[in-house]
């Protein structure tokens, strides 16, 4: 195993893959480098003395400025750099090269859909229109069980608080997220329950849904019925004898969509985790499949690498707005835009939002930016998309489900056992986390510090994404979680 990692030949830092002791004598590219300080797994030290006000350079490109001198082998972290990000910026599209050749098809095991969409479970979704309802769903998909059997694998209630009380582009956001569950191909059936008097009653909910499968989406008002959960049952009665009716079938990997987020990240996410998805996204770009990138404001400080990886100068101009109208959502609320990272991502060793937004944009690959969705738009152009959501991991992973994502790769350095409307792996960036928390972590990244390449971890994750989307359970999903999030973003009344 490696003790430390330049990661570019820029670099004036180096990141400790192991804990390092002070006085320790390191020989960084013939370079004899003395450490001045302990440092912790996953922190930086310096490799040449840092003037007060020079940019410390990681990823080949400025993570911050340091406050003070800087000594050849100290530890450069938050008590001794901040960050250099400003306010709005203005940008140039300055387009990169960014071709990716095709590899050979490969084929999971999914749901063909009479629409002809895709599905890697075949589960029925109870969707409450508001909360109020939430207990009645929760109570529905507890008696319902019974029918869970065969190819229907699941039946599942996602709660929430919105759907009342809600004004203008809030109220239609919930709406439109619901739709898209409601639309969701994971789902063979869906009981869509409604109370009746609601503002996003399901009425309104349609005109978001759009043309459906009276086969598959069933619709029932609490307030019109005697007994709800008695007719509900009904309802998913039937629903399961229609949703039993799908089998398996080989399905071209050219029609997998995959979401990609991080949360809990440490020193080591931009090293090994984020890397192998970015390798991942790539390989399944490569065939013809398509992947969705979130969490807007982890891009802060690292949003110029995605503008001029835009494929036109339409989808750079998007890309500007997408970086923009977070920031403009920020200070309309009277918050800092770059607040610094999490106390958490500090103690894994990340020190500024340049830090972890170079880091967590790893996870993009090398591919070409293809799509620029706004929030709770579906995808609909393959390769590469950028979805407009907050960096929350429960918020962010709901919104790449509803944009159509059949999988989340969530990577994380501290852990979490959080789920989302889809089967979401859980990917450590290191081996301590993948060993402490097995009962949480389905896919260990941190073999890439011993003896495990970029290109060969990259195939891992690729052959294990597959054999998710072909049934295999995620931990979460063997546990039975199941968590979705709505984007609140205006007043309640």
């Amino acid at each position: 195993m490696k003790d430390f990692i330049k990661i570019h030949p820029d670099d004036c830092v180096a990141v400790a893959l192991k804990p390092l002791s002070a006085g320790s004598v390191l020989d960084v590219d013939g370079q004899r480098v003395m450490l001045a300080e302990d440092i912790p797994q996953g922190h930086k030290f310096a490799l040449t003395a840092i003037s007060a006000g020079q940019p410390v350079i990681k990823y080949g490109c400025s993570i911050g400025v340091a406050k003070e001198d800087i000594q050849q082998g100290g530890w450069v972290h938050v008590h001794n750099v901040k960050t250099g990000l400003g306010e709005l910026l203005s940008y140039t599209y300055n387009k990169q090269d960014t071709a990716i050749e095709q590899t050979p098809q490969a084929f999971f095991q999914g749901y063909r859909r009479p629409d002809g969409k895709v599905g890697v479970r075949n589960e029925i979704w109870i969707i409450p229109t508001v909360g109020c309802v939430n207990n009645v769903a929760q109570a529905i998909e507890r008696q319902a069980q019974q029918y869970v059997g065969g190819t229907v694998e699941e039946i599942i209630s996602f709660t929430h608080p919105y759907g009342c009380s809600q004004m203008g582009d809030d109220q239609d956001n919930t709406r439109r997220i619901l739709a898209d569950l409601v639309n969701h191909p994971n789902a063979g059936g869906v009981l869509v329950l409604g109370l009746g008097c609601e503002n996003s009653n399901i009425d309104e909910l349609k005109k978001f849904i759009g043309e459906y499968d009276e086969k598959r989406v069933k619709f029932l008002v609490a307030q019109e019925c005697e007994d709800e959960i008695g007719e509900a049952l009904d309802i998913i009665k039937n629903l399961a004898e229609y949703v039993g009716s799908f089998q398996r079938e080989p399905i071209p990997a050219s029609e997998l969509v995959i979401g990609m987020k991080c949360g809990g990240s440490d020193g080591l996410s931009g090293i090994t985790a984020n890397p192998a998805v970015g390798r991942f996204s790539d390989l399944l770009i490569s065939k013809g499949g398509t992947t969705i990138l979130t969490e807007v404001p982890e891009m802060f400080g690292a949003e110029t690498l995605l503008m001029n990886r835009c494929e036109t100068e339409e989808l750079f101009e998007k890309t500007v707005n997408l970086i923009n109208d977070f920031k403009n959502y920020f200070t309309s609320h009277n918050q800092t835009i770059y607040e610094n990272p999490s106390p958490g991502n500090k103690k894994g060793g990340i020190t500024t939002l340049e830090d972890k937004s170079l880091g967590c944009t790893q996870k993009s690959g090398s591919a070409a930016v293809r799509g620029v969705l706004k929030y709770g738009e579906p995808v609909s152009t393959k390769g590469l998309n950028l979805l407009s959501a907050p960096g929350n991991d429960l918020v962010a992973s709901t919104a790449l489900a509803a944009s159509g994502a059949h999988i989340v790769l969530f990577t994380t350095g501290r852990g979490t056992p959080f789920a989302s409307p889809v089967p979401t792996v859980k990917i450590s960036t290191n081996s301590g986390l993948a060993k402490k928390k097995d009962n949480w972590i389905d896919f260990n990244c941190g073999v890439m510090v011993e003896d495990t390449g970029l290109d060969e971890i990259g195939m891992q994750l690729f052959d294990y994404v597959l054999s998710v989307a072909s049934g295999k359970k995620v931990k979460a999903e063997e546990k039975g979680f199941h968590d979705m999030a709505i984007f609140k973003q205006g007043v309640t009344l």
